[in-house]
C-alpha cells in the first residue's frame, strides 16, 4: 500500500525541474546532529511513543534541511491530522509545526540519498534557477520517499527549494 504523499499543484515544467505549490502542511520535527538519530525519534513517535499512544501512518516525503545552522528533520502528517487532534510527543525533542504553502522548484533524481548525489543535484537546480532569474527563498531540502530497502535505480529523491514567483 503507498504512502500518502504531501499535495501539491504542478505549475511548470522544464527540462530539468518542476514548480509545485504546496498548501500549508502539518508535520512533526527534530533537530539533530546526527540524521540516523532523528528518523529514530520521529519513527518512534509515529510507532505509537506519544501521548495518545496512537500509531500514524508513515507518509512521503521525509525531508531534512539546514535551519539556524542546525540539521532538521521532518516527518509529515496524514490529512486527516490538525493542530487540535494530533498526538503530542512524548519527547520534547519533537515539535508540531505547520509548514507554510508556497512554490517550491523540484529537481528528481534516482539512486542513492547519499550527501554526494544530494549535493550534484542540488547544484543543477541552483544553476538552473539562476539561469531563470527565480529567487530562491530557503536553504536546499531532501526529500526522500523510499524505505531504505528499496532498491538505489528505483528510489525516488529531490532536491527542493521554496522560491520566489
Amino acid at each position: 500500500m503507498a504512502n500518502e504523499e504531501a499535495k501539491y499543484d504542478v505549475i511548470k515544467s522544464s527540462k530539468s525541474y518542476e514548480i509545485r505549490k504546496y498548501s500549508d502542511r502539518l508535520a512533526v520535527e527534530v533537530i539533530s546532529e546526527n540524521g540516523n538519530s532523528g528518523f529514530r525519534k520521529l519513527f518512534n513517535y509515529i510507532s505509537g511513543n506519544n501521548e495518545d499512544k496512537k500509531e500514524i501512518k508513515m507518509t512521503v516525503p521525509v525531508t531534512q534541511e539546514v535551519k539556524n545552522g542546525n540539521m532538521t528533520m521532518q516527518f509529515y502528517l496524514p490529512s486527516k491530522f490538525n493542530k487540535t487532534n494530533t498526538p503530542k510527543p512524548s519527547n520534547s525533542e519533537i515539535k508540531v509545526l505547520t509548514i507554510e504553502g508556497g512554490y517550491y522548484a523540484v529537481i528528481k533524481y534516482s539512486g542513492r540519498s547519499s550527501d554526494q548525489n544530494f549535493l550534484k543535484n542540488k547544484d543543477i537546480l541552483e544553476k538552473q534557477l539562476k539561469q531563470d532569474n527565480i529567487t530562491i527563498l530557503s536553504p536546499p531540502i531532501r526529500a526522500s520517499y523510499n524505505s531504505p530497502f528499496t532498491l538505489p535505480m528505483l528510489k525516488r529523491n529531490e532536491v527542493m527549494y521554496r522560491i520566489d514567483l
